[in-house]
């Protein structure tokens, strides 16, 4: 798909409407398979006919419930404190008055929004819940029957279930996925945990309906036999087993069509990509709404175009000549992480503030009040992760594709360096880490850095803080940015490694790769210690790395990030770099697994194999 911006509608218009007919389509196969088991006792064509209408009925209300609460990031919703609290201020301004400004602020107006919809998606599911137990699992000849009420009561249930849960998980936020596959096996590699799901909630929604109707009267149940009981049981759990099974498929669906790549460029051979290939992208990535799947389409595909050597005619069109385009594609990739390194530095800022080390050793988890604002840092994540390896990728580039020198020259990469190690500092600072120059007299010859007892007391205040944060969903967002950001640092050390020794031994490593002026967060000097090439350079070259010629490799690269006590980027609160608090991480994706064992003998055993396949490589 290749869309102009002035058919930006359009775009996420078209991917509805094929959602609403791929959905319809595999509902009715879902349907039409499982009815003959469902032991319909209609003979009429009419009667056929009217459970098939309202179950695609309730098909379309659960669809417009995705339709009100997707989005491709977890938006925050307003707590009950907040809500209470709007109200009652609404409430006295309208009683009392005199009141100048605005009763709510934009901020809580969308997170009022975000709660309101949610509502409305759980009332929403349980509407659709009781039209579609009623199609499936009643008669509909016997209309007035008090069975048929039973079953849509049962229904409703289950879609307060469903809604509740879709709730509580944030379901409704669209989920990218590392690779980009071909539509059809991208939706076949969901479905058996679609039915996995599926079933999950049928039987939790069957128990719950059970223990509810032991306190409804007789007049809804019937007057069964103890058989009767048990097969209404297995067919109303064989029923909403159906009906969770194409609400899964309809949501998987959902998610499959809308993150799938967009091409943001003309056709290749015609005018407009001869003249400006860059100028849809770069349109929809300045004229989209901020937080909306049009926006974080296009960073995808700029992301991938960044990367990957598929089409290397729009990475070029990057490096014009008048270095315009690469600045603003630059601009436009640091923004999100400066607003995210300025947001998550405001979180945080009061944190370590306090001098007693008794008052930081008591403080809980929870208790500061700064942890919701934590936790809405890291919620865009997967935007976040994209401007990073965009501009990680684009700025290592830079060093063999740009003919024009337009990335040096427009100071782009200094401003990726600097913001990518103050994004990186304010990230190990929310994990525990206080970020702090060695002294100068702490440091002895061939850079040896002195322990002293009050470098011990922090290191334990520290530690003692980050332990209390380290099974968090902040820490876990926090250890997957700074895991990124670490690869894309590294990436533009490897790309950039022979001219920063250069400046590293003519002492201009700070000038040249950190702008003048204050940083987004820290200081030049500690930006310029996080640098590999600011310190000496023998400390990271080891004789076997350097005779095989491989120490700078992004394998090599991991590994001594992973294991080597001497990793010019310790892993965020790891005084001793051992790699005992290390991961491995799956490129686009934010799930760790540890990664055990290390030291510098597996580094060597690993090289000598490496150089052993180079030798008998180049025999």
């Amino acid at each position: 798909m290749r869309p102009s911006f002035s058919s930006v509608p359009d775009v996420v218009k078209n991917r509805w409407l094929g959602f609403l007919i791929w959905q319809h389509i595999t509902a009715t196969s879902v349907y039409l398979l499982v009815s003959p088991f469902l032991g319909s006792s209609s003979t009429s064509f009419l009667a056929s006919l009217l459970p098939f209408l309202i179950f695609h009925l309730s098909l379309l209300l659960f669809s417009f419930s995705l339709f009100l609460t997707s989005s491709p990031y977890p938006e925050p919703s307003a707590s009950h404190t907040e809500l209470l609290g709007g109200l009652s201020r609404s409430f006295i301004k309208s009683l009392v008055g005199g009141f100048q400004g605005p009763s709510f602020h934009a901020e809580f107006r969308r997170r009022v929004g975000r709660t309101m919809r949610s509502l409305a998606l759980v009332v929403i599911c349980a509407a659709s819940g009781l039209l579609s137990a009623v199609a499936v699992c009643g008669d509909l000849e016997g209309f007035y029957c008090s069975a048929l009420v039973y079953v849509g009561l049962r229904g409703l249930i289950f879609g307060l279930v469903y809604g509740s849960y879709y709730v509580y998980k944030k379901r409704w936020a669209l989920q990218f996925p590392i690779v980009q596959r071909p539509l059809f096996f991208s939706f076949k590699i969901g479905l058996f945990s679609a039915l996995k799901q599926a079933v999950k909630l049928s039987v939790s929604a069957l128990i719950c309906s059970t223990l509810l109707s032991l306190f409804w009267s007789d007049h809804f149940k019937g007057g069964n036999t103890v058989g009767q009981l048990v097969i209404q049981q297995i067919r109303f759990l064989f029923g909403i087993s159906t009906v969770s099974f194409c609400w899964e498929i309809s949501r998987h669906l959902l998610e499959v069509l809308h993150t799938r790549r967009c091409l943001f460029a003309p056709a290749p051979g015609s005018a407009s990509a001869e003249s400006n290939p860059c100028e849809a992208l770069l349109e929809a990535l300045e004229q989209s709404s901020p937080g909306s799947l049009f926006q974080y389409l296009a960073y995808l595909d700029l992301c991938l175009v960044s990367e990957s050597d598929f089409e290397l005619w729009r990475r070029a069109a990057l490096f014009e000549e008048s270095g315009e385009t690469y600045r603003r594609v630059i601009s436009l990739c640091l923004r999100p992480l400066e607003q995210f390194t300025l947001g998550l530095t405001e979180a945080f800022e009061g944190l370590y503030s306090e001098k007693s080390i008794f008052s930081l050793q008591l403080r809980g988890p929870l208790d500061s009040p700064r942890d919701q604002g934590s936790h809405e840092a890291f919620d865009k994540l997967q935007l976040f992760s994209w401007c990073v390896r965009t501009i990680a990728a684009l700025t290592a580039r830079s060093h063999k594709e740009d003919r024009f020198g337009v990335a040096q020259l427009t100071g782009c990469n200094s401003a990726a360096v600097s913001t990518l190690l103050s994004c990186l500092l304010a990230v190990e600072f929310s994990m525990g880490k206080k970020p702090s120059p060695p002294s100068s007299h702490l440091i002895g010859p061939a850079s040896i850095k002195w322990a002293t007892t009050v470098q011990a007391g922090s290191r334990d205040v520290t530690a003692t803080v980050s332990s209390k944060r380290r099974s968090g969903v902040v820490y876990a967002r926090a250890f997957a940015m700074a895991d990124i950001l670490r690869t894309g640092i590294y990436q533009i050390v490897s790309a950039f490694e022979d001219d920063m020794v250069a400046n590293a031994k003519a002492s201009v490593l700070q000038k040249n790769w950190i702008p003048e002026g204050k940083p987004l967060y820290g200081t030049r000097e500690v930006l310029a210690q996080k640098l590999p090439f600011s310190r000496t350079t023998e400390q990271f070259k080891d004789p076997i790395h350097h005779l095989c010629g491989l120490w700078w490799h992004p394998i090599f690269i991991q590994r001594m990030r992973l294991n080597a006590p001497t990793s010019p980027f310790p892993a965020a609160g790891e005084e001793d770099f051992c790699g005992s608090r290390s991961g491995i991480r799956h490129q686009g994706s934010f799930e760790f697994q540890p990664h055990h064992g290390g030291g510098h003998q597996k580094i060597r055993y690993f090289f000598l194999f490496s150089l052993g396949l180079q030798f008998f490589s180049s025999v």
